[in-house]
């Protein structure tokens, strides 16, 4: 949440030029708070004259945390010359997304500004394939070679730390080997110690005897929802991203894995709401964007919704014969709805999360067969009850017809139930099965799906009582 209090003393010290405050704000409180602060209510130019007499590493952390919209507006049209050192400092997976938002223009200006082994890093990760763990790995990591002891280990470690995204795990590098073409090739990874290991190690100690060599590691190929299920699994701050011969290309961080994961349960969500997915912020994203997302799934359930009216006119006559059926005709519809959105939803975080495999479709059958009669039997007796003895006189077509009515209603309900429940869990799976993504049967697609479904059982059932 933004931090008002610190908003009118930052607009103050930018009236009166207060450089020494500025700088001292910025140092003293967290990057976080102080774009929380801004981001809303500065300009770009505001903001910049805000953090550009802090420390350089202070004044990427707090751009690092700024959304990446208005990371976009800051740079782009800027001539500020602290943007290149800026950029060197920030994270190296944060600043590649940045540079593959922003025109070609302006990155290709920008890249002239680092130094040279900023520009060969950015473009060796420029060439990972999107969605890939490659896009998403830093070669921030601290590193040492296997022939130093435990005390020469601190030491080096203490003059790596300040450039390094986390030193809680050092990594164990061979050495380097030249490529036929000259070039150096990535060191291979022999193993990993952790920080709190190498401090209580005995001084003397060789990191090749500490080190640990069953390795948990990431290929550069593989996709970014892997890395994320691999940092939570384990509980690691940071995984290994390995090339095809087992050398080191970096890193991906637990708060990359955060991001991934917040990413993909926001793209599900939209998904199964039929409006998505949406990239970026809620309210800044383009009023054509979100209405061409969401017209076309709406466009395709007005259109699934007329068979409802199709099968409505075929029960027209049964309808004039007994109107009193028609008032059930919400109650119904809503049941085998909201039964199959909620096994949807379920089974989709489910296969989501790994809990669920394709060769487990028999052990979901039967246990949501089991869950959609015990919903149905509980429905339909509430149905039953309410139509036995809330129904007025009045609106029963003979003397005899209400027992009727009320086993019409109860087994109409306890059928929609259960269809509406075997739908919703066996649809997303089957979509899996062809290679999709399951949140694309979304709720408002299965409880049209439904809907349809539960006026044929209606009416049926009907039948069988009335006519």
């Amino acid at each position: 949440m933004p931090h008002p209090l610190f908003g009118p003393e930052i607009r103050d010290m930018l009236n009166q030029h207060d450089t020494v405050g500025m700088a001292a704000l910025c140092e003293e409180l967290h990057p976080a708070t102080i774009a929380e602060t801004v981001e809303d209510d500065f300009t770009p130019e505001e903001i910049w004259q805000l953090i550009s007499d802090a420390d350089i590493r202070t004044q990427a952390a707090i751009f690092e945390y700024l959304n990446i919209d208005l990371q976009e507006r800051m740079v782009e049209n800027t001539a500020r010359p602290q943007v290149g050192r800026l950029i060197e400092k920030m994270s190296h997976d944060d600043r590649v997304d940045l540079l593959r938002r922003l025109p070609s223009r302006v990155s290709e200006n920008l890249l002239r500004l680092v130094d040279d082994a900023d520009r060969r890093d950015i473009k060796t990760l420029f060439n990972y394939e999107e969605g890939t763990v490659g896009a998403m790995l830093t070669t921030d990591y601290a590193w040492l070679p296997p022939n130093l002891t435990a005390a020469e280990a601190v030491d080096q470690l203490r003059q790596q730390a300040p450039d390094r995204e986390t030193i809680y795990y050092i990594y164990v590098l061979d050495e380097a080997q030249r490529r036929p073409e000259g070039g150096l090739a990535p060191r291979k990874l022999l193993g990993i110690i952790s920080l709190r290991d190498l401090i209580l190690a005995p001084r003397h100690k060789l990191l090749s005897d500490l080190m640990e060599e069953e390795l948990i590691a990431l290929k550069y190929s593989d996709d970014r929802r892997t890395a994320a299920d691999l940092l939570a699994r384990y509980d690691f701050i940071a995984v290994p991203v390995l090339d095809d011969e087992g050398r080191m290309l970096g890193i991906v961080t637990h708060d990359d894995a955060i991001d991934v994961i917040t990413e993909e349960a926001t793209e599900d969500l939209q998904r199964q709401a039929g409006v998505g997915p949406i990239e970026g912020n809620y309210l800044e994203a383009g009023f054509g964007t979100v209405w061409s997302n969401r017209i076309r799934w709406l466009a395709i359930l007005f259109i699934a919704q007329m068979f409802t009216i199709s099968v409505l006119n075929h029960y027209e006559d049964s309808i004039k014969k007994i109107l009193i059926l028609a008032t059930f005709i919400p109650l119904i519809m809503s049941v085998g709805g909201n039964a199959g959105s909620q096994a949807a939803t379920l089974v989709i975080r489910a296969v989501a999360l790994d809990e669920v495999r394709l060769n487990q479709w028999k052990r979901v059958l039967g246990r949501e067969l089991l869950m959609g009669l015990a919903l149905a039997g509980t429905l339909g007796v509430l149905g039953w009850v309410r139509t036995w003895f809330m129904t007025p006189d009045d609106m029963i077509p003979g003397p005899d017809l209400l027992g009727a009515l009320s086993w019409v209603i109860s087994l109409s309900v306890l059928g929609a139930c259960l269809w509406g429940t075997l739908l919703g869990a066996m649809l997303p799976l089957l979509i899996h099965r062809a290679g999709w993504d399951p949140a694309l049967i979304s709720s408002p697609a299965i409880a049209t799906l439904s809907d349809v479904s539960a006026i044929v059982i209606y009416f049926n059932i009907a039948r069988l009582f009335f006519f």
